[in-house]
């Protein structure tokens, strides 16, 4: 289990911005995360010690902030790496998934060879809100043959309740 100081870490670099992508949503910026080499390693190392490895054998992220902490941990943990992506941006044949999120829907895609079935998979995404989006994966995963073993976070926006929607463990370094 984490410690508290990791998710006052995580905190310290983690910016509000008002009104975006619309009015009445405060964005959580992770940017600021990602410039520091002490906030990006703690945010990595602190996904990494949810979830034991030997419990996975793939990680999976989800567009696009989901890309970075998901690949940076595949390759701190020596896993592959499956992307979730909006609909027309992979290659190969796809699966897709439709959700409702807290400003409106979209649709998320994956290469339907993207894991072998039984594949166990980490689920990894920057911010857990209404949980759309991680359900959408998780069904994606599901229809593909892997097995979703849990979802990560680096923010949780805990007053949402979006882990009701979720059906497997889910973690969060900072619940906001």
């Amino acid at each position: 289990m984490l410690g508290s100081w990791r998710s006052d870490l995580i905190e310290r670099f983690i910016r509000d911005v008002a009104d975006f992508p619309k009015e009445g949503i405060v964005f959580k910026d992770i940017t600021p995360l990602l410039s520091s080499p002490e906030g990006l390693k703690a945010a990595i190392e602190g996904i990494a010690a949810f979830v034991d490895p030997s419990d996975y054998d793939l990680v999976c992220g989800i567009e696009s902030r989901g890309f970075i902490f998901g690949t940076a941990l595949a390759h701190h943990l020596g896993k592959g790496f499956i992307p979730v992506r909006k609909p027309g941006k992979l290659p190969w044949k796809t699966e897709s998934e439709s959700y409702d999120l807290e400003y409106g829907t979209d649709t998320v895609e994956i290469h339907l060879d993207a894991c072998d079935s039984g594949g166990r998979v980490l689920m990894v995404d920057d911010l857990l809100a209404t949980g759309g989006t991680m359900e959408a994966a998780n069904k994606l995963v599901r229809k593909i043959g892997g097995e979703p073993v849990a979802s990560v976070f680096v923010i949780e926006l805990g007053f949402l309740e979006g882990r009701a929607r979720l059906d497997v463990p889910v973690h969060a370094l900072h619940v906001v």
